[in-house]
């Protein structure tokens, strides 16, 4: 559902003028780290009150803060010869340079400490190996609640939407708000698609032996979590998540098993997690361990039982070198036998067991490891190398070590915002491969 955009950053390299917003072009955090400022040493050679040419983060401001405070002088000045004049001409012109050379290469740097929001967008042709040709658009904005603490990390919003040839068409919206404080987070994600897609089944067995088909599927989502820190890093977090799967349209309804083909669930979650991440879209530093129990009861869906689903994830990140970071990623999902096929476990996608077909293996429950090196190359340009494996099962009782399945790729990564990457992976499976294209890490 987030795979995106083929030619992202060829667009964002060559159109930044409109590609890239950015709202409220407020007042610098007075605490905030900054650099020398041109503007510092033209408010000096006005004689101007040192006060207003220090603290201001050069990367958006020195030029607007020069013409700022030079205008009120100009105001009170008795004449105006044509030497000034042409000189304030120029000034203008050089702004205007100065902008759009900002924007081509500075579009990565931190402004939330003086915008309400950071905000930048695209719009380019995208394939997928799920929804062959068409168009995707991407807008990725970054912000503070409170921006005079420096400590809080930033919230982010991504809004994403894709219509292909085949049919599909998705747009999603997700994001993680801190709140003031810093004692607590909410993370959401609210999707509709509609996706033809192929299918092989609802088991491992039957995703191993049967031929591909074509069915198509509506679905919408919405899956919105609370946390509250307690203690240190140690998080308290309730889940709330609707979710809506319809089958427009299938070549051969036994691969069901006599299930149905639309089902509705309501599920209300509680979870407990260790949370050091520096930053969750991507982490350079910390440990995230989460474990978390899901009801759906069955007064709240369409299905005649209540489901329970557990989840456990245990990522680190570390620093090997200078700009070289070891993430690993351990993953495990759990329901019951007899499992209605949408809340089923899928191997392959974008985030684990890249390089597999997105439910090229179903089953009630999924294990899988990976790790990766990501390494800053130049500047905004960066690649990642992993391997890992993993298999979906119906239970633990049937689990078989030779169902495991091995996934291993390479990737590029472009900064496009402040520590926000738009990725480009080509992963590897058994007898399978494929390109994968999507905003922020995998994991």
């Amino acid at each position: 559902m987030r795979n995106i955009f083929i030619i992202a950053i060829l667009l964002l390299s060559t159109v930044p003028a409109y590609a890239r917003a950015s709202l409220d072009k407020g007042a610098g955090n007075p605490e905030y780290t900054v650099r020398t400022l041109s503007a510092a040493s033209r408010a000096s050679s006005l004689s101007l009150p040192a006060a207003k040419s220090t603290e201001i983060n050069a990367d958006t401001m020195a030029a607007s803060h020069a013409a700022d405070t030079i205008a009120p002088a100009a105001a009170s000045a008795p004449a105006v010869t044509a030497e000034s004049a042409d000189t304030t001409g120029s000034g203008k012109q050089q702004k205007k340079r100065t902008s759009y050379w900002h924007r081509l290469f500075k579009g990565n740097e931190d402004h939330t400490f003086d915008k309400k929001l950071d905000i930048s967008f695209v719009l380019s042709p995208s394939y997928t190996r799920e929804a062959s040709f068409g168009i995707g658009g991407l807008a990725s904005g970054l912000y503070r609640l409170d921006r005079t603490d420096s400590i809080m990390k930033p919230s982010d919003v991504t809004i994403m939407g894709n219509v292909s040839v085949s049919g599909l068409y998705v747009i999603a919206v997700g994001g993680n708000n801190y709140f003031k404080g810093n004692r607590s987070r909410l993370s959401y994600e609210v999707a509709f698609a509609n996706q033809p897609l192929r299918f092989w089944g609802i088991d491992y067995a039957s995703c191993a032996e049967n031929p591909p088909i074509d069915y198509t599927r509506r679905r919408v989502m919405v899956d919105i979590q609370y946390l509250y820190r307690i203690v240190d890093r140690l998080l308290l977090g309730v889940r709330s998540e609707i979710s809506y799967v319809n089958i427009k349209k299938i070549d051969d309804p036994a691969y069901l098993q006599g299930q149905a083909m639309s089902y509705t669930f309501t599920g209300i979650g509680l979870s407990l997690q260790y949370d050091s991440r520096d930053f969750i879209p991507n982490p350079q530093k910390g440990i995230y361990a989460m474990a978390e129990v899901t009801a759906y009861p069955r007064f709240l869906g369409t299905y005649d039982k209540t489901r329970m689903r557990t989840t456990l994830i245990f990522d680190t990140y570390h620093r090997l070198w200078e700009s070289g970071i070891l993430a690993t990623d351990i993953y495990g999902r759990f329901n019951g036998k007899n499992t209605p096929w949408i809340l089923r476990e899928q191997l392959g996608g974008s985030t684990r067991m890249r390089g597999y077909y997105a439910g090229r293996y179903i089953d009630n429950n999924i294990l899988s490891c990976q790790a990766e090196l990501r390494q800053r190359i130049y500047k905004r340009i960066g690649c990642t190398v992993w391997g890992g494996c993993g298999t979906v099962f119906p239970s633990f009782g049937e689990f078989n070590w030779k169902n495991i399945l091995p996934t291993y790729g390479v990737g590029l990564r472009w900064e496009f915002k402040h520590r926000v990457n738009i990725r480009i992976d080509y992963g590897f499976g058994k007898n399978s491969s494929g390109f994968i294209f999507n905003i922020n890490e995998a994991f």
